[in-house]
């Protein structure tokens, strides 16, 4: 059974966008899609529609081509991000199960056998940040987090790449898990801004050339 028989098109063509099989730049062609994916040209062209819709893929004259993110939309994406994300945290340190919150900590410790493979640790980030999205229990939430982890997915490289970023992040996932733990609203709201916010900053610091990139 091809991966078709189970997942639409549009999920196929996002799940390649984000595990970085297309990137930026990349032009986006309807028959060498469904050769690729194994299904039929109508369903490709209304996918690629959609995702043009969502911004996730432009013009390029004719051609779509997988869209970039300028400066300042990755400031205001963080900046969105930031805010939800932060939300997000503090509703699971209200509402959290014990049950998430062990999947939470074993995330974290579990994460520490990825380090030094960057396109790993984003994968685990993806989840680890998803797992708290659920944990907060709101389902308006978790929709409007999906439609900004989406965008996130236009980014040529993952902060995560930067030399010493993912010691750092796991330290910062780990206080995150804590405070959700404690059932502290507001150490969990703050420790999560303040983990994106310091994530923007690395990005920042990878595309001026500042800190070194591990790949």
């Amino acid at each position: 059974m091809n991966k078709a028989a189970t997942k639409d098109a549009y999920t196929l063509i996002l799940e390649a966008i984000d595990g970085g099989d297309f990137r930026p730049g990349d032009r986006l062609v309807e028959s060498d899609l469904a050769d690729r994916f194994g299904v039929s040209r109508t369903p490709i062209r209304e996918a690629l529609q959609r995702l043009e819709t969502q911004s996730l893929l432009t013009r390029d004259g004719r051609s779509l081509i997988v869209a970039s993110l300028d400066h300042n939309q990755l400031a205001e994406l963080y900046v969105v991000r930031a805010e939800l994300e932060g939300l997000a945290a503090g509703l699971a340190a209200r509402h959290a199960s014990p049950e998430e919150v062990r999947v939470l900590q074993d995330m974290v410790q579990d994460d520490h056998k990825l380090m030094g493979n960057p396109q790993a640790m984003a994968r685990a980030n993806r989840r680890f940040h998803k797992q708290i999205h659920l944990s907060s229990h709101n389902r308006y939430l978790v929709q409007q987090l999906d439609l900004v982890h989406r965008s996130m997915a236009l980014m040529a490289t993952t902060s995560l790449a930067a030399v010493g970023r993912d010691e750092d992040a796991l330290k910062e996932h780990s206080a995150i898990v804590e405070a959700i733990h404690e059932g502290d609203v507001a150490t969990a709201t703050e420790a999560l801004r303040s983990h994106i916010s310091k994530a923007f900053v690395t990005r920042l610091k990878l595309d001026s050339g500042e800190v070194e990139s591990a790949v």
